[in-house]
């Protein structure tokens, strides 16, 4: 054991003549550990919140968006058999998308529509995966039956849409489309009715206030667009891989295709989230950070009640890097000590809020009720070697104070 930490260790173990000192180095302890803790706890937080956001976003997003620049896509079956040969792709699913009115007995309200094939669609989205039997809830038009009504298709909406609608599985709502047929008091729009067969739960307000689902048949038939979809959207294996993998489809398929990946088109979410993260990193190190100003007043402390074993050491034959070295040990043991009950009591109260839920989210304000937490050990290594650095920062100015103390006068008049 080098002496150093020998006697750097017997510092902090002070008698009781310097009990203050003990007491101040108490709390320099604590305030490290608060301020680790309290960072792994929020940063995990932070990271579920942004995973769970991810989860529920790609859950009716698909990872790529592929377009054509004159619009519609003609030939999309040969368009979705190239993409699909790619083995870093898993599917792919044409879709029409479309700003419609909807209209109930209820209400009326806009809303976005989207013809999708269903077959594929239950693969691909998540959000439909509560949904049993999503090829039959989106059937199209059907034939005529034998009194002579006609079967109304089916459409699946978000479920604040249908609340701001008034309708539930098994009630009828309309859909008025701008293109329609001129009548002797002028343009009139097109109205579809179309059954409600099921509603679903993305748990994210965009997708659950705005988007109604019908097979992509139908919206075909009622926006004109036989043969042709608006875009096809690609699920990939790896997602972060998703920008690569859409800059090469683009470029095996040429021009005037281009696409758009699941990041860029959330990047100011995404950003605003990170930024978040940041901050709040940046706040709570400042506790940490009040802890190391403990720590230097506990090491200046130190240093003028022992500038007598100082003076002793030195004229015994230790240097000044020796000295420093003490001293640097002192404020490090303290920070050693608090940086690792911090992380110890922070990934505890990490698993029991993860497992356990016992903090709860009102519901009329937040998407999720409890909070999400996703322990990240990267996150984990920043903080602690966040902690460790500013501890040793603070050991700079009384290690380096100790080290210029005179032997001489330091023996004479200790």
């Amino acid at each position: 054991m080098m002496y150093e930490f020998l006697i750097s260790r017997r510092h902090l173990m002070a008698p009781r003549r310097n009990a203050f000192v003990s007491f101040i180095t108490l709390l320099s302890v604590a305030g490290v550990m608060i301020g680790v803790m309290a960072l792994i706890i929020v940063i995990a937080v932070m990271s579920g919140f942004e995973n769970d956001i991810k989860t529920r976003i790609l859950g009716v997003e698909s990872h790529i968006v592929l377009f054509h620049h004159a619009g519609a896509i003609h030939d999309y079956d040969q368009v979705v058999d190239r993409i699909t040969r790619s083995e870093s792709v898993e599917a792919a699913l044409p879709f029409i998308v479309t700003q419609v009115m909807l209209r109930s007995s209820s209400g009326v309200t806009g809303g976005v529509l989207r013809g999708i094939d269903p077959l594929l669609a239950s693969e691909t989205m998540r959000v439909f995966e509560p949904i049993d039997s999503l090829e039959e809830k989106l059937r199209p038009r059907g034939e005529d039956n034998a009194d002579g009504s006609g079967a109304s298709p089916g459409i699946i909406l978000g479920k604040e849409l249908a609340g701001r609608l008034g309708v539930g599985e098994g009630d009828v709502v309309y859909l008025v489309l701008s293109m329609g047929a001129l009548s002797p008091v002028g343009h009139m729009p097109a109205v579809k009715r179309f059954e409600v067969t099921a509603i679903f739960e993305a748990g994210m307000h965009d997708f659950d206030s705005a988007f109604a689902f019908v097979h992509l048949k139908e919206a075909q038939r009622i926006l004109h667009m036989e043969e042709t979809v608006s875009g096809i959207e690609i699920r990939v294996k790896d997602i972060y891989k998703a920008r690569d993998i859409a800059d090469a489809i683009v470029a095996g398929l040429g021009y005037p295709f281009y696409a758009r990946d699941w990041m860029t088109m959330n990047q100011n979410l995404f950003a605003a989230l990170k930024l978040e993260k940041v901050v709040m990193f940046i706040i709570l190190t400042l506790i940490v950070l009040v802890a190391a100003f403990n720590i230097a007043s506990s090491l200046i402390m130190i240093v003028m009640n022992k500038k007598k074993e100082i003076g002793i050491l030195k004229a015994m034959g230790a240097t000044r890097k020796s000295i420093r070295r003490i001293f640097v040990l002192e404020g490090m043991l303290i920070g050693g000590v608090g940086t690792a009950l911090g992380v110890l009591l922070g990934i505890i109260a990490c698993l029991l809020l993860k497992r356990y839920h016992f903090i709860e989210l009102s519901s009329d304000v937040y998407y999720i009720t409890t909070l999400p937490v996703q322990l990240e050990w990267l996150d984990v290594s920043i903080i602690a070697v966040a902690a460790l650095t500013i501890c040793y920062l603070a050991t700079i100015y009384p290690a380096s104070q100790a080290s210029k103390v005179n032997p001489v006068e330091a023996i004479r008049y200790g």
